[in-house]
């Protein structure tokens, strides 16, 4: 095995499944380099300080980082660029969300128009991939976006501006549908990468006990086919794993069949572009899944240019 250190740049690795992954990546004889975005640093240093990994094979920085802030995500990209170097991004992960109900409010986060769950689940990675982008085109990055089977339940895309908006509502969730812009982001993404980057979207099944339904009324039932705990859901065996970019990880064990870095290896990509989503039993979803996100004109409404989310969130220069 390589004895070459592989960076790792990590958002939403905090707690849950991120935190196990970074954990099981720790107890590997595969050096690691870590840069992990985390909300509360403080919390995030204890518990990686709890697990007394060995200092001599792995480096680990935390840095600050709120997705619902695009000042934010500014900065914690510049910073993880810097730290990186010359180093290439062999893989980015983007997986961080929320099930946050929408609330009734006058603003967003930081006086935007947007819900929160929108902002942390899309926009902000959809932004830190704009950061990003000269990067990734040199490495030849495979990026993985963590999204859902939920992507399911949008039946009609023509209501989804009206639910991302911050207007008064009943506080009913919208984890669903800003999974699915997410995923019209994934294609749109893939089409603008084609040549330079893989992007592979990943369902990870139903992970109970994460902090992924904190702030609403989001149950995950333990008892279901496709539900796994967070650590078995979290065991990693990676093939000499290169650079990694994660933004909130999960994983796959045996019987989940596929799961977020099942994507991050697969060579098995089909001929068909635009079929892009690993179920987490490990097939490839066929098209009519997910046939209402490869709309291009709802791709190109939902994956605004760089330029566009500064000016529309106040990104300070």
């Amino acid at each position: 095995m390589s004895t070459i250190a592989k960076t790792i740049v990590a958002t939403g690795a905090t707690s849950g499944i991120g935190f196990e992954a970074i954990k099981q990546l720790l107890l590997q004889s595969q050096s690691y380099n870590f840069i992990l975005g985390a909300r509360d640093t403080k919390t995030a240093t204890d518990a990686y300080n709890g697990l007394k990994y060995d200092t001599s094979k792995h480096t680990l920085s935390i840095v600050p980082l709120e997705l619902n802030n695009m000042n934010s995500v500014k900065t914690f990209a510049q910073k993880t660029l810097e730290k990186l170097g010359a180093s290439p991004i062999d893989y980015l992960m983007l997986n961080a969300a929320t099930a946050m109900n929408k609330k009734v409010a006058e603003t967003g986060p930081h006086g935007s128009k947007w819900i929160e769950p929108y902002l942390v689940n899309h926009l902000s990675q959809h932004y830190l991939l704009h950061l990003l982008r000269p990067s990734l085109e040199r490495s030849k990055t495979r990026i993985v976006v963590v999204s859902s089977g939920a992507v399911r339940m949008v039946k009609d895309p023509s209501t989804l501006e009206d639910e991302m908006l911050v207007i008064k509502d009943t506080g009913k969730s919208v984890y669903a549908a800003t999974k699915f812009i997410q995923l019209l982001g994934a294609h749109w993404w893939r089409r603008q990468l084609q040549g330079a980057c893989e992007v592979v979207a990943v369902s990870p099944g139903l992970i109970p006990n994460t902090g992924l339904a904190r702030g609403s009324d989001m149950v995950i039932p333990a008892g279901l086919p496709d539900a796994k705990s967070v650590p078995e859901g979290e065991s990693l065996t990676i093939r000499t794993p290169p650079t990694l970019v994660v933004s909130g990880q999960r994983a796959y064990q045996g019987t989940g069949g596929q799961s977020v870095l099942r994507a991050f290896t697969r060579d098995d990509l089909p001929e068909d572009p635009e079929q892009i989503f690993l179920t987490s039993w490990g097939e490839w979803w066929p098209k009519g899944v997910y046939e209402l996100t490869l709309d291009k004109n709802l791709q190109e409404k939902w994956s605004p240019s760089k330029e566009d989310i500064e000016k529309e969130e106040g990104v300070t220069a």
